[in-house]
């Protein structure tokens, strides 16, 4: 296919009565011959703007390069050279590359996210990562989400000793609450298999703060100790009957989905409102239209759908599966005696701007209505959960995630860092930068220099970050 072609090759979809009916992945992958065409397409531009917009600095452009040849090996070597969860990534990233894709302003974006897909699956993928030699300079990471487990990578790469803490009996934070239809493998398990030569050892169940301190781990010899915590405590609405049974918080909803979808089938709730505008209200949605076919799902928002803060992927797989939208409403009170049965709500509109110029969302008086339900999910986001962590360590949370207030995210216990960020692959790019600060930290403490990335397999010269051409990023951490 000529690079001038202007439109991408056809993804094959699902229908949407299978879609309704199945947690089957959506999107069917490209055959060989398919991959290799949507590949030409793309015109190796000599500024790789899809680079340069992905957080992790994923060489899109490299493996594209390697797929238009038809070296599928060669592919998914440049793919996994910057990227340990790229499995789970070539299904669910938001693909931030393709927004930056030239071949958009004429036409359809390369298909980056799928020929990923491609160079995984016809590929040699199964490759194990080198470390350095280890040197036993230990450190914790604490949360086996992607912002931790990037660091565990890119610490073990460098020859630490890691242990990494997981509050949960399996790792993957909020990447497990990614339901089927995106995610229907085992993608992290695919990634983890990976890490297999590391000097990594994992310790699940264990919470910080309650199962033991942050700070005690320096007493045991970790050199450092990176708090990879995420947002995992559900925000909420304040509203009456938010405490009612047939109540959900989305993220909660989403792991029992994927852990335990049984508890779903058959049960009382049926007919669902999922409060909130975001990727994850669309997912319960989406979820709830699977559980529950025949019944309604209502999306409720407090703004318009031009200010959903959801993907375009998301809302418009929404649309076509059915979820019906509230637009411009916000929720009063959750009614109910023992079980819910239904929301109260009352139109919004846009008041007058704030000393920002800012305007917020104002309810109307008078215009309350009752959509009647028996079921509620509540997706307003997650906020950190602190609970047992030292004062000391003066974390701030402005964005939901636990980060440190110095220098390389260092917190107020010498020794101790912590961030995160929105999204797998945003957290990701917050898991390298730490690891680099907490090397850095070492090297001084023990009067070394910092240690650039090795080529993660086994190459002798520093693996290449950056593509050649890349500019400055056109993304903020």
């Amino acid at each position: 296919m000529p690079a001038f072609q202007q439109s991408r090759v056809p993804i094959e979809e699902l229908t949407k009565e299978e879609r309704r009916r199945r947690f089957d992945h959506i999107l069917f992958p490209y055959t060989k011959e398919e991959a290799v065409a949507e590949a030409q397409r793309c015109l190796q531009c000599a500024m790789p703007y899809c680079v340069q917009a992905c957080p992790i600095t994923q060489d899109c452009k490299g493996y594209i390069a390697q797929v238009a040849k038809g070296d599928f090996d060669g592919a998914a070597r440049v793919t996994l050279l910057g990227n340990p969860l790229a499995t789970v990534l070539c299904k669910s990233c938001y693909h931030y590359c393709e927004e930056d894709c030239v071949k958009k302003d004429r036409g359809e974006p390369i298909a980056i996210r799928h020929l990923k897909r491609a160079s995984l699956e016809f590929g040699n993928s199964s490759l194990a990562y080198v470390p350095m030699p280890s040197r036993g300079e230990k450190v914790a990471v604490v949360g086996g989400g992607p912002a931790g487990l990037m660091a565990t990578w890119e610490l073990c790469l460098r020859g630490y000793s890691v242990t990494l803490y997981e509050e949960k009996p399996f790792l993957g934070g909020q990447m497990e609450t990614i339901p089927k239809y995106h995610l229907d493998g085992d993608e992290l398990a695919t990634d983890l298999a990976r890490f297999r030569n590391f000097d990594l050892k994992i310790i699940t169940g264990m919470k910080a703060g309650v199962d033991f301190k942050p700070e005690e781990l320096l007493k045991q010899g970790y050199l450092a100790v990176y708090l990879a915590l995420g947002a995992s405590a559900p925000g909420r609405i304040k509203v009456p009957g938010e405490e009612l049974p047939g109540v959900f918080h989305a993220l909660p909803f989403l792991l029992a989905a994927n852990k335990n979808p049984e508890s779903f089938l058959g049960r009382r709730n049926r007919t669902t409102v999922v409060i909130g505008g975001g990727d994850v209200a669309m997912d319960a949605a989406r979820s709830c239209v699977r559980f529950f076919p025949g019944y309604k799902t209502t999306v409720l928002y407090r703004r318009g759908r031009e200010d959903m803060p959801a993907t375009s992927e998301e809302s418009e797989g929404s649309d076509i599966e059915g979820v019906e939208f509230r637009w411009w409403r916000a929720p009063v009170r959750i009614l109910g005696t023992d079980h819910v049965e239904g929301v109260e709500v009352q139109r919004t509109e846009l008041g007058p701007p704030d000393e920002k110029g800012r305007r917020k969302v104002i309810t109307i008086p008078g215009t309350e209505e009752i959509i009647p339900c028996d079921t509620v999910i509540i997706a307003a986001g997650q906020v950190a959960d602190l609970e047992g962590l030292p004062a000391e360590l003066d974390l701030k949370t402005p964005r939901g995630w636990p980060e440190g207030k110095g220098e390389g995210w260092a917190t107020g216990v010498e020794g101790i860092f912590a961030s995160g960020n929105k999204s797998i692959v945003f957290a990701m790019s917050a898991g390298t930068k730490a690891a680099e600060a907490i090397d850095a930290y070492i090297a001084k403490k023990l009067g070394r220099e910092p240690i650039p990335r090795p080529d993660p397999f086994g190459a002798p010269e520093p693996a290449q970050i950056y593509p050649e051409g890349y500019g400055e990023p056109s993304w903020v951490l």
